[in-house]
C-alpha cells in the first residue's frame, strides 16, 4: 500500500512539474517567436495600421507596398551584397585564424603556452581605445576600404577558448599519439585527425561568427563614408532613424512650407512600412541557416560538459 501511494504522489509530483515546466516552456516560446512574427505580419499590413497600433496577431490592411519598395531600392540590394561578401569572407577569415590558434594552444608541449594564453585573455579586458584604433586603421590604409569589415575582428578569443576546450576535451589524445608513431607531422595531425573530428565545434563557431558578421553596423559606421561600401544593416539604420530624424527637423522649422512637410511625411510613411520589410529581410538568412546545424550546434555548446 504504502508503495502504491508513493508512487502516485510520486506520479502527480512529476504531473505538477510538467505541466508548470510546459507553461513556462510555452510562455518562453511565445516570448521569443512574437517580435519576430510582429515584423512579419508588420511587413505585410498598412504602415498607418502599425502605427495606430491595430497590428497584433494578423496583418491588417494587407499589402505588398513595402516589399515592391524595398526590392526597387538599389541601395538596399547594394547593402546587401555587401554584407554577404563581409560575411562570408569574414567568416572564412576568423576560422582560419581561431581554429589553428585553438589547435596549437591545446598542445601541452607548447613552449610558452601558458603565457601566450594569457597575453591572449589580457586582450578581452584591455584595448587600445576606439581613437587609437581609429588612428591605426588611418595609417593602415584601410579607411573606406572594401577589405576593412573583412579584416578587422579577425579572432574572438572567447571562441577561441571555446575551440581550444573542444580539442582538449573531446578528441581523444591516443590519435594523436598514434598519428605521430606512423611518422605523421603536426600539419598531418590537424588535417586528418583534428578538423575531421571537430564538424560540431566548427559549425558552432562559424554560427557565433556569421551572426556576429552579419548584424555589425558599428564598424562601418566608423570605419566608411562610401554608401556603395555600407552594409545592410547600416541601410537598415538609416532607413529607422534618419527619416523621422529629418520630419521632427522640418516640423520644427517654421519656414518650412506644407508641399515641403506633405513630402516628407510621405518619405516617412514609405519608410515606416520598409523598415519592417527590410528587417525580416535581414534576419531571413540567418533563420534559414540555423535549423541546417542545430544538431552540430547542440553538441559544440556542451563542450566542457560532465559526462557520464
Amino acid at each position: 500500500m504504502k508503495t502504491k501511494k508513493t508512487k502516485m504522489k510520486r506520479s502527480r509530483s512529476n504531473l505538477i512539474f510538467d505541466t508548470v515546466n510546459m507553461i513556462i516552456m510555452l510562455l518562453v516560446l511565445v516570448i521569443m517567436i512574437y517580435p519576430i512574427w510582429f515584423v512579419l505580419i508588420a511587413s505585410f499590413s498598412d504602415p498607418n495600421a502599425v502605427s495606430l497600433g491595430k497590428v497584433i496577431l494578423w496583418p491588417e490592411e494587407f499589402t505588398l507596398y513595402s516589399y515592391i519598395n524595398v526590392f526597387n531600392a538599389d541601395k538596399i540590394w547594394t547593402g546587401y551584397a555587401n554584407t554577404i561578401f563581409n560575411t562570408v569572407l569574414g567568416t572564412l577569415w576568423n576560422l582560419f585564424l581561431t581554429i589553428p590558434c585553438a589547435y596549437a594552444l591545446s598542445k601541452k608541449k607548447l613552449p610558452g603556452r601558458g603565457f601566450i594564453a594569457m597575453i591572449f585573455v589580457i586582450t578581452m579586458y584591455f584595448g587600445g581605445g576606439m581613437i587609437p584604433t581609429y588612428l591605426n586603421i588611418k595609417n593602415l590604409h584601410l579607411l573606406d576600404n572594401r577589405m576593412t569589415l573583412v579584416v578587422l575582428g579577425g579572432l574572438s578569443v572567447y571562441n577561441m577558448i571555446i575551440v581550444r576546450t573542444y580539442f582538449q576535451s573531446s578528441v581523444p589524445q591516443e590519435l594523436f599519439e598514434a598519428a605521430i608513431i606512423d611518422g605523421a607531422t603536426e600539419f598531418q595531425q590537424f588535417f586528418k585527425v583534428a578538423l575531421p573530428l571537430s564538424g560540431p565545434i566548427v559549425a558552432v563557431i562559424t554560427l557565433y561568427y556569421a551572426v556576429g558578421r552579419w548584424n555589425d553596423y558599428f564598424t562601418a559606421l566608423l570605419y566608411l563614408n562610401d554608401s556603395k561600401l555600407m552594409p545592410l544593416q547600416m541601410v537598415l539604420r538609416d532607413v529607422l532613424i534618419n527619416n523621422a530624424a529629418l520630419l521632427n527637423e522640418i516640423m520644427m522649422d517654421p519656414n518650412a512650407s506644407s508641399e515641403q512637410i506633405t513630402a516628407l511625411a510621405q518619405q516617412v510613411y514609405m519608410a515606416e512600412g520598409m523598415k519592417y520589410a527590410v528587417i525580416f529581410i535581414a534576419s531571413l538568412p540567418m533563420l534559414v541557416v540555423y535549423p541546417f546545424i542545430q544538431k552540430y550546434f547542440v553538441k559544440g555548446v556542451m563542450v566542457g560538459s560532465l559526462k557520464g
